[in-house]
């Protein structure tokens, strides 16, 4: 056994150019035909893929507008009195489903069964009057009839009177007739003829009298419909006593509670109508260019994953949103940075019975549109845009 301890002094570049002799003697992989085949099977691979991908880029991905800034929304109705008053009973319950008509509610309906009734008493004291008044205007009328009888009556003795007048005159001027007896014709006629100064001013009063009774019937009639306008209106305050469902909805948000006194206008529970839901997905503006009423759209929303639900594009908004914030921008105070703004578009929902128990207003959901039916429009717009240009 040899006691020669190993050599440690090689020379390294020596090693070095052992290493390059052994590399040069492996043959490359490049040159094996499995791999060759396989790189370029790969390669064909991954070009017809960005082929494909460029075609469908082309023909339909541009084309699909897709924002995860969407919400499930609906137009929820709160439920408010018109009245004051305390709640003496509450119907429903927290996320009840409820049907337009069901009571929801009630108040105290004392004071306005009082009012109602009050008015109701005062419908028929005008309504006696009206029926005195028409009693009044009758009588009146035969008043009228008989003064006009009288008046008659007098203006033929009147006529008489002055017949005998003008008959005894001459007889009594002539000394064929007494001055007595023409006398007492002349008191006769003068006696008449106040008769029928007087037929005439009944007459004129019955007249006065008729235009003062049917002045009285106007307002007493005028009177009753006031009483029946106040009692519509003490009906409709005790009416609203109970409060109902005015759509089809679930409730939420409610508030009150029996005993509690409420005002009118406020807010006591809210029906949300969870059967109309709609989307409202907030698109950047350079999506909307060719986004149309009546579109196509798949949602999808994160309490469902892995279902796909469907819509379609209702309408579009007028403005963007910073138009109708609280506060808008001014853009043209300080410093200008360009933001792309957001505009709102409402699609419709539609889903099955199924998913309308889960989709609730509120959720977050994705949504992709297909515009691809309105794609010849920007060809459109080009040419209009070049045609008006040429001019």
């Amino acid at each position: 056994m040899s006691d020669k301890p190993p050599r440690h002094d090689a020379d390294p570049e020596q090693t070095t150019e052992d290493e390059k002799a052994d590399s040069e003697q492996k043959p490359s992989p490049l040159k094996n035909p499995k791999v060759r085949w396989t790189l370029i099977i790969l390669g064909v691979v991954v070009l017809i893929g960005l082929l494909a991908w460029l075609v469908y880029h082309l023909l339909v991905g541009r084309y699909l507008q897709d924002t995860n800034n969407a919400y499930l929304q609906a137009d929820a109705v709160a439920v408010a009195p018109r009245i004051n008053g305390y709640v003496t009973e509450v119907l429903v319950q927290d996320n009840q489903w409820v049907k337009a008509g069901e009571p929801l509610l009630r108040i105290d309906p004392r004071t306005y069964r009082a009012t109602l009734d009050q008015a109701e008493a005062v419908i028929a004291v005008r309504e006696a009057d009206i029926a005195a008044a028409q009693a009044n205007v009758q009588g009146q009328g035969a008043s009228l009839q008989q003064a006009r009888t009288q008046n008659t009556a007098a203006a033929a003795s009147l006529a008489f009177a002055k017949a005998e007048v003008a008959r005894f005159a001459p007889l009594a001027a002539s000394g064929a007739d007494t001055h007595e007896h023409i006398e007492s014709l002349r008191h006769d006629l003068q006696r008449a003829q106040a008769q029928f100064d007087a037929a005439q001013a009944q007459i004129s009063g019955a007249q006065s009298q008729i235009e003062a009774s049917t002045a009285q019937l106007e307002q007493a009639q005028a009177g009753l419909k006031q009483a029946q306008a106040d009692a519509d209106q003490a009906r409709v305050a005790f009416e609203d006593t109970e409060l109902t469902a005015r759509i089809d909805g679930r409730i939420g948000n409610k508030t009150v509670q029996v005993g509690q006194f409420v005002s009118a206008g406020t807010r006591t529970m809210t029906v949300v109508p969870v059967a109309s839901l709609y989307l409202s997905a907030n698109f950047k503006e350079t999506q909307v260019g060719l986004m149309r009423p009546g579109q196509p759209a798949e949602i999808k929303v994160d309490a469902l994953p892995g279902t796909t639900l469907h819509g379609t594009v209702e309408s579009i908004s007028p403005g963007t949103g910073a138009q109708f914030a609280l506060l808008p921008p001014q853009n043209a105070t300080g410093n200008f940075t360009k933001v792309v703004q957001r505009v709102p578009v409402r699609i419709r929902v539609d889903a099955g019975e199924e998913a309308r128990k889960v989709l609730v207003p509120g959720m977050s959901v994705e949504v992709t549109v297909d515009t691809r039916n309105a794609r010849d429009a920007r060809e459109r717009t080009e040419q209009e845009a070049e045609e008006r240009a040429a001019k």
